[in-house]
């Protein structure tokens, strides 16, 4: 048996305040300005039947995902459940909603409680299929290039205003007006203490790594090679880019979908479900407490550079991206909850049926 690492709960604590920190301030900027009578109309006039249909592709991603793992597992001398799978990825991804990016961890230790497949190794596989969902969202960021290159110069040309003339007009933001209210005036060398210590503190935690638990860290890091490497070994490998494929063909018709629920978005074009998956990814790796405030701070952003793309009102534009991402966001955490909660049930129900 592995001997389980006890949990710090100051660690947890800290951890799960500064992901709800991220998620209030993306929200802040999110809904600065935010005409509620307009969300209220066009959250009105949606049409949820396809917000449905969205969400079965939602789930189709689960499945696929989880039949696309149990391929990983079989170069390294394991074959496990499809619903096993599904449920340690569904109990991971509930996890991610309490501390942001321990579901992986908690999806792998979930997989040894039922299947005994080593941590480490379930991990390295974990590690792979970031890797390779980095690859894939770099595919649909090259047909958003394709075909909506416009859309990205919008968005290229919106942010580089924005950023001059934040510069130009030299307006400190809430956190720095605080710095000066408690006596910090010059911001540039805080901001210079804070990287030096930064950069102290990881290199104080590497030393104390390599220095004290250098055993530990080989025999981890040779479990998450193996799984890593295993994709070569991989004995069906159609079947596994298959799986990749449909995983992420399920990610974009569970975003695009969601356009057809808004009379405003109903005539999107096929390829603006490209931009609008990327943009809505890359909103999501921000370590808010489930996507919150980045997801729809991205999509108002988004929406407003399609509409500035197209010659339409960018604001307005903006306020559809936040009733767009207002809808699809609580979607994702209604699947990710009620996934979840079944998972802590199905995969209890398995534990017991091995220890009996």
């Amino acid at each position: 048996m592995m001997e389980e690492k006890k949990k710090n709960p100051l660690k947890s604590f800290l951890t799960i305040l500064i992901s709800l920190a991220f998620a209030a301030f993306f929200l802040w900027l999110a809904l600065k300005d935010f005409d509620f009578k307009t969300f209220q109309k066009s959250i009105s006039q949606a049409n949820y039947w396809w917000v449905a249909f969205a969400g079965v592709f939602g789930l189709l991603a689960y499945w696929f995902r989880a039949v696309r793992w149990n391929l990983l597992m079989e170069p390294m001398g394991y074959t496990i459940s499809n619903s096993n799978a599904l449920w340690s990825i569904s109990f991971g991804y509930l996890m991610n909603l309490t501390i942001p990016r321990s579901g992986e961890v908690a999806r792998a230790t979930a997989l040894y409680g039922v299947e005994k497949v080593p941590v480490d190794k379930s991990v390295g596989t974990i590690i792979l299929e970031r890797v390779i969902d980095l690859v894939c969202m770099l595919i649909f960021l090259l047909l958003t290039i394709i075909f909506k290159f416009d859309v990205i110069v919008s968005f290229y040309k919106y942010v580089t205003e924005k950023k001059e003339t934040t510069k130009e007009e030299h307006i400190p933001t809430g956190f720095e007006e605080f710095l000066m209210s408690i006596g910090i005036q010059d911001l540039a060398l805080f901001y210079t203490v804070v990287k030096v210590s930064a950069l102290l503190l990881i290199a104080g935690v590497v030393f104390y790594l390599v220095k004290f638990k250098r055993t530990q860290l080989i025999n981890f890091a040779k479990g998450i090679w193996e799984g890593i490497t295993s994709v070569s070994k991989l004995k069906q490998k159609g079947k596994f880019i298959i799986y990749t494929a449909a995983i992420w063909v399920s990610y974009y018709f569970a975003s695009y979908l969601v356009c057809f629920a808004l009379p405003e978005t109903s005539n999107f074009e096929f390829a603006d479900g490209f931009f609008i998956l990327v943009v809505g990814t890359l909103g999501m790796i921000i370590p808010a407490s489930g996507g919150i405030g980045a997801f729809n701070l991205a999509m108002k952003y988004g929406f407003m550079t399609l509409f500035i793309a197209i010659g339409k009102d960018g604001t307005a534009g903006g306020e559809l991206g936040l009733t767009y991402s207002f809808i699809t966001l609580p979607l994702q955490l209604f699947l990710m909850l009620v996934m979840g909660v079944i998972s802590i049930v199905m995969l209890a129900k398995e534990r017991n049926k091995i220890a009996s």
